[in-house]
């Protein structure tokens, strides 16, 4: 027999924003519009946060390999300056909704490392009390609605988040995440057209990562440019640099000020790509060695920033291993507590499966 579910007991997925997570300029994105050069400190918290979201998945890559993860994972590698660049202009009261790819989305909204990594390895303290794993947590405090394993199944959950916002009059707005491989899936039309319709302050972002599964976007995609998927329900949408994590965050300002006054919703494809297979399960032999090579050479959003910092006389190389050696600390941290903390009682099977009317 299920019981109800349990008021959550204290663990350390109750710190929403640790000492793991910087703070973040309010705004960013729009304020930097019009300015001759960009904020030091917003810059260094951009390239603090893609470079814990990238130790953190090599550190979970590596977990995995040693079977302390089950189930599938999905890796962020290569993709960070697109939840890092969203999270910037996002506002108290926001959501986001994302698929199974979903480990940077998480830290970028302020979650714990521990308690992220806690749930990788289905213990206790994660932040689903580990039973969501690496594709199913959420964290409602910090306005993460979770991953979701079924393709494009996340896409109707994203406009119903965002017709409650419109219900309510609450100024929220629904950052809704999906890939090129869900762009081709049913159910994403049938969200837009009624969030179109009932003009719900929804961001649809598509993190266009160029292969869905083992299928590059050309193979798959009538249409390869999918900022255009909305024409057809009148949906304006931008093509993105999601390489670049201040391209990122002025689209995403202007994405999310067209939802947020009432003019419906907004697509912005996130041109990317990731480094690793579709989940540490693939090989990846669809694409050469070197493709991948000169991505990482040319595009990589890290080195990017970095360079960009340095250029403008903001940091040094002696800082930079400074906070790599910082950051480094905090994902060992997470992958001890995660690897030595109790796994849950077998009692909890039964919580968390109904809620009390």
């Amino acid at each position: 027999m299920a019981r109800a579910a349990r008021t959550k007991t204290p663990s350390v997925s109750d710190a929403k924003t640790s000492a793991a997570s910087p703070s973040r300029p309010a705004k960013a994105g729009a304020r930097r519009s019009g300015a001759n050069a960009p904020d030091k400190a917003e810059l260094l918290t951009y390239y603090r946060d893609m470079l814990l979201i990238r130790r953190f998945e090599e550190r979970a890559g590596q977990l995995y390999g040693m079977g302390l993860i089950g189930g599938f994972c999905h890796l962020y590698i290569g993709q960070e300056a697109i939840a890092v660049g969203m999270e910037s202009i996002k506002r108290k009261g926001d959501q986001i909704v994302t698929g199974y790819r979903d480990h940077g989305h998480m830290l970028a909204a302020g979650m714990d490392p521990k308690s992220v990594m806690a749930e990788l390895t289905g213990r206790a303290a994660g932040a689903a009390h580990g039973k969501g794993g690496s594709m199913h947590m959420f964290d409602v405090q910090a306005g993460f609605y979770g991953g979701h394993g079924i393709v494009g199944a996340q896409v109707p959950i994203g406009a119903g988040l965002a017709f409650a916002n419109w219900y309510r009059q609450n100024g929220g707005v629904s950052f809704t995440y999906f890939g090129d491989g869900a762009a081709n899936q049913g159910q994403v039309y049938e969200a837009f057209n009624m969030a179109q319709l009932w003009k719900l302050p929804v961001v649809f972002v598509i993190e266009n990562n160029q292969y869905a599964m083992g299928t590059s976007v050309e193979r798959a995609s009538a249409e390869t440019h999918l900022s255009r998927r909305g024409a057809s329900f009148d949906i304006p949408g931008e093509q993105v640099d999601g390489m670049d994590v201040m391209a990122v965050a002025e689209a995403g300002a202007r994405a999310a000020e067209h939802a947020r006054s009432g003019k419906g919703p907004f697509i912005l494809e996130m041109k990317t790509y990731r480094y690793r297979g579709h989940s540490m399960s693939d090989p990846a032999k669809y694409r050469t060695r070197e493709e991948v090579d000169q991505v990482r050479k040319t595009r990589d959003p890290i080195d990017h920033l970095r360079e960009k910092m340095e250029a403008l006389g903001y940091t040094d190389e002696a800082a930079m291993k400074a906070l790599d050696t910082e950051v480094k600390k905090i994902v060992a941290d997470a992958a001890e507590f995660a690897r030595t903390a109790p796994e849950p009682d077998p009692s909890e099977l039964y919580t968390d499966v109904y809620a009390e009317a």
